[in-house]
């Protein structure tokens, strides 16, 4: 597992940061267009952000105030080293301190298995958001 740390922040504090990251993973790797990439729900949400040991961001997370999931991006060369599952631990167990018993998110279906490895399930028909196929999946918290 990499050596990374995972803190809580929000959008005021680490919009650069969390850009940068989400830049790089959505808009230039994947092709999300840019303005279906930046959205209100980033100024209410609380963000999960990974660090390297120099305090260079490496993933990202958001947890809306409803309970959703969403954002979740690691750099590549970071990818299959823990980081995504730090950051969905990180994001699940503020969700449990929030009081939400129900976890969702939408899932691109190539990282369903990740998502299901952590204890969600796939809920209904593969649909395309983005222009990238995604699923449904939910948990619930303990």
């Amino acid at each position: 597992m990499a050596a990374c740390r995972v803190l809580l922040t929000d959008w005021a504090h680490d919009q650069a940061r969390l850009s940068q990251v989400r830049r790089t993973v959505f808009i230039d790797e994947q092709h999300v267009p840019e303005n279906l990439e930046w959205d209100a729900d980033d100024i209410g949400a609380l963000h999960a952000l990974a660090l390297d040991d120099q305090d260079r961001p490496i993933g990202c997370a958001r947890l809306l105030p409803d309970g959703h999931i969403g954002r979740m991006a690691v750099l590549p060369l970071w990818r299959g080293q823990g980081v995504g599952r730090a950051l969905l631990d990180t994001v699940m167990r503020a969700a449990a301190a929030r009081g939400h018993t129900t976890m969702r998110l939408s899932a691109q279906t190539h990282a369903a298995d990740f998502y299901a490895r952590a204890g969600f399930v796939a809920l209904g028909d593969v649909y395309e958001e983005a222009g990238i196929p995604h699923v449904a999946m939910q948990k619930t918290l303990p």
